[in-house]
């Protein structure tokens, strides 16, 4: 009994698994992956707009996540993904790569370069998170469409 109910254990562990490793379409992704940016800017706006407490935890945390963000980001749009999933992507993604590739490279350094300043206190955040603040609207202003209400 104990082997089988081992066996049934493994199974429901693997299952996630399974459906992460069978693969999200890049609309899909590229979805998710823009939600976690959002919390990270969620968490840090917060502490910026003192609507929070300054916690250099999760503000280091943040930052990674969208270290991971820009990580993966990129490699989410190949051709054919310009629709589906109600995609906020614009087509400038697709007619301007070099554009969105720079913006996107932009994001990754204001990034690294707030985790390298590594801030501990407020005063520290706020020059640090700025330049990240700033390429968010530069590439959402360039290359998304907004959803119509």
């Amino acid at each position: 009994m104990v082997r089988v109910s081992g066996i049934i254990t493994a199974l429901f562990l693997l299952f996630p698994l399974s459906q992460a490793m069978a693969g999200d379409s890049p609309q899909e992704q590229r979805h998710e992956l823009m939600e976690d940016s959002k919390g990270a800017a969620k968490s840090i706006g917060g502490m910026l707009k003192g609507e929070v407490d300054f916690d250099a935890g999760l503000a280091m945390e943040s930052l990674k996540t969208w270290q991971g963000v820009g990580a993966d980001f990129g490699g989410l749009f190949p051709a054919g993904t310009e629709t589906g999933h109600d995609t906020e992507a614009s087509p400038a993604i697709w007619t301007d790569r070099a554009g969105f590739d720079e913006e996107l490279s932009k994001f990754n350094a204001a990034v690294d370069a707030a985790i390298k300043a590594n801030p501990t206190s407020l005063a520290e955040l706020k020059p640090a998170a700025g330049p990240i603040f700033k390429s968010c609207k530069s590439c959402h202003e360039g290359y998304r469409v907004e959803e119509e209400d």
